[in-house]
């Protein structure tokens, strides 16, 4: 069983998309208004170590460039984004979890952060969901959020494909790993979800090397 983020291999190098690093962080002088120990919050928060996942376990002996996993059922918190870019969208949605993190909940506590960040992406929709993983310590009782926007929603056991990949994903390099991964399980006979996809992020913008990212698609 996994329940904390896994080692990545040192060949995942910085990739070309290095100039996405200012996406999250171009919104902290706007929040810092409202809160002066914003910044110093988002950096104390991202440069943990330890920072909890969702539990899976291998369902079956890993391909060589996908891997089959069962995920167990789980709560995270998320919020729905409309009608804007999947790269505006994960910036407002990461800014309205980050502060339900900090506290913008009806018990008005900090909750720690998690991996992965998660978008789902649906074909030919403007819509992105956008999530964080509820710590397994609030699993059973999530602080209920106080924006109307933000929600809790528990997410069922089921088997993912995923395809996992180095540097900093932009949406265009999320959405052509998913194509491979699933070209190949098309080739391979594999049954799955084709009409939508989720991208997870496990590092923050401030881990300009060895980073991780994946695309998940679920298993029929």
């Amino acid at each position: 069983m996994h329940s904390t983020i896994f080692s990545i291999p040192p060949k995942l190098q910085l990739g070309q998309d290095s100039n996405l690093l200012p996406d999250l962080t171009s919104g902290l002088a706007s929040h810092e208004t409202s809160s002066g120990k914003m910044i110093k919050s988002f950096k104390q928060t991202f440069l943990s170590l330890d920072l909890q996942s969702p539990r899976w376990s291998s369902a079956e002996a890993m391909a060589k460039d996908y891997e089959l996993r069962q995920y167990e059922t789980a709560k995270w918190v998320s919020t729905v984004i409309r009608g804007e870019t999947q790269k505006e969208a994960m910036r407002q949605g990461f800014w309205k979890l980050f502060h339900y993190i900090q506290g913008k909940n009806e018990k008005e506590m900090k909750i720690d952060m998690t991996v992965p960040v998660t978008c789902l992406v649906k074909s030919g929709c403007t819509d992105f969901k956008i999530s964080f993983f509820v710590p397994f310590e609030h699993q059973d009782c999530p602080p209920q959020p106080t924006d109307s926007s933000v929600f809790i929603e528990e997410r069922k056991a089921a088997a993912l494909f995923v395809r996992s990949f180095g540097g900093f994903a932009s949406p265009e390099k999320y959405a052509e790993e998913a194509d491979a991964l699933a070209r190949t399980l098309r080739n391979r006979g594999q049954p799955f979800h084709e009409d939508f996809f989720y991208t997870a992020g496990y590092d923050s913008p401030f881990k300009l090397f060895n980073r991780h990212n994946e695309v998940w698609y679920f298993k029929k």
